[in-house]
């Protein structure tokens, strides 16, 4: 269904009625009807998603075997534009405010539940979206919970969560340049440089595309157990056709704490460990890593002062281990003071010098003119958020989005921080190393 504000549509598998009015988001909002009930552990949370008619109907937001899975869609919003962010907030807080949910649990990620994922850049016709799964089942720590709703006169179904059928590898699988050839990105980040010599700004991110097709239809509950079993320490999400394993936590609120983790710098494992811890010594004493770093962590801190008091940074980052790459990593805590919802901070964050760079309308400016493609949903807020506002967005990294025709195909984005003392070579080094979880989970 959909209404008549310009860039939004209204999306539900359940019949409801047609809008009557159009002054916002809100202005036509079916009723969810649902409950929470705790569950007894039913095996892993991805191990649950059922095959699905599409990868869109699959969502995920799962670290070290907890979070969020869920399947069907109740409601959703699409909507794009500059006020996208502002629009889902309101669209949510009117879902929230009509609900009739039972709640047994009283968790963060209980109750009612939107999974989010937002473009980039405002112009970008990915646009953003916000969907409440049919089904839902949680875990935190030894506590399980599944949410079950419906809409309107549709009460919600019975449903005992249990292990689905196995996914199926993908086949055929191959792997083509995206907008630009390796040696093409490359000179593309040696202009960056000089521009950035120049004085224009100070540190931009690129990124780049891979054009991945099968020999049939991708599975995508194969590429997130994949995901989840080779990369547990990050957050591995799928939501809309959107999909990957971020190591960045943006924005974490819960009971009036927001955390978030701050990535920059990065060197390629080799895979021998006593070479390794050297390598993560020489990243901690990088004087371009530091930089690059240095401008993440001061947007992020400066996004989150107008929202919080007592805000710690630390003095120094630490090296943050991964099984293909290591990052400088430093984690921002705050203490919340003006009643922002996760999504409402999401938004104040986005974009981040960690994704876009510094200062922001140069880059990203730099951005639209070098990179020659649209990132889609790649480097935008993704995650989730519950009734009280509290939720968990990462930065959509380490990811690829689905062909929205063909499910045989798939695009993958992997970008860098470019400072003043950026090598190309190295640089298209460091991007290679960013796709080997997608290419690897699609390898099988």
């Amino acid at each position: 269904m959909t209404g008549a504000v310009v860039g939004l549509t209204v999306v539900t598998s359940l019949p409801q009625s047609e809008p009557t009015q159009a002054e916002s988001p809100a202005a036509h909002v079916p009723t969810l009807v649902g409950r929470t009930v705790a569950i007894d552990d039913p095996g892993a949370l991805l191990s649950l998603l059922p095959q699905t008619t599409g990868a869109e109907r699959v969502l995920s937001w799962v670290r070290h075997g907890e979070g969020l899975v869920g399947w069907g869609r109740a409601l959703g919003l699409r909507t794009r534009g500059p006020q996208r962010f502002v629009q889902a907030q309101q669209w949510w807080q009117s879902v929230v405010d009509r609900a009739v949910i039972r709640d047994d649990i009283h968790l963060p990620g209980t109750g009612p539940v939107a999974f989010g994922s937002f473009s980039f850049s405002p112009d970008s016709p990915a646009g953003a979206m916000l969907v409440v799964p049919e089904v839902l089942v949680g875990r935190r720590g030894s506590q399980w919970w599944m949410t079950t709703i419906g809409v309107d006169s549709h009460l919600p179904g019975s449903f005992a969560p249990s292990a689905a059928s196995p996914p199926v590898a993908p086949v055929d699988v191959t792997f083509a340049d995206g907008a630009l050839s390796g040696a093409q990105w490359s000179t593309v980040v040696a202009s960056a440089v000089e521009r950035i010599n120049a004085g224009e700004m100070d540190k931009v991110v690129l990124a780049r595309d891979l054009a991945v097709n099968a020999g049939c239809a991708i599975d995508p509950r194969w590429l997130l157990q994949q995901l989840a079993e080779r990369y547990d320490a990050t957050w591995v999400f799928a939501v809309d056709g959107l999909l990957g394993a971020t190591p960045e936590l943006l924005v974490r609120l819960e009971k009036g704490l927001v955390t978030s983790r701050v990535l920059a710098g990065t060197i390629r494992r080799t895979g021998d460990d006593e070479h390794d811890l050297a390598l993560a010594a020489s990243l901690a004493r990088s004087s371009k890593d530091l930089e690059e770093h240095e401008y993440a962590v001061r947007s992020v801190a400066e996004a989150l002062a107008p929202h919080c008091s007592s805000i710690n940074v630390p003095e120094s980052p630490f090296v943050l281990h991964l099984s293909n790459v290591m990052h400088l990593a430093t984690d921002v805590a705050g203490v919340l003071t003006d009643g922002a919802t996760s999504l409402g901070l999401a938004a104040s964050l986005h974009p981040s010098a960690a994704v876009c760079g510094t200062p922001t309308p140069a880059a990203a400016g730099a951005i639209r003119e070098l990179e020659q493609m649209d990132r889609g949903r790649y480097g935008g807020p993704v995650g989730w958020i519950d009734a009280a506002g509290d939720g968990e967005w990462g930065i959509a990294l380490r990811c690829g989005a689905y062909d929205e025709t063909n499910p045989t195909k798939i695009r993958l984005f992997a970008g860098c921080g470019i400072v003043s003392g950026s090598e190309p070579a190295s640089e298209l080094a460091e991007s290679d190393a960013k796709f080997v979880p997608m290419r690897d989970a699609l390898a099988g």
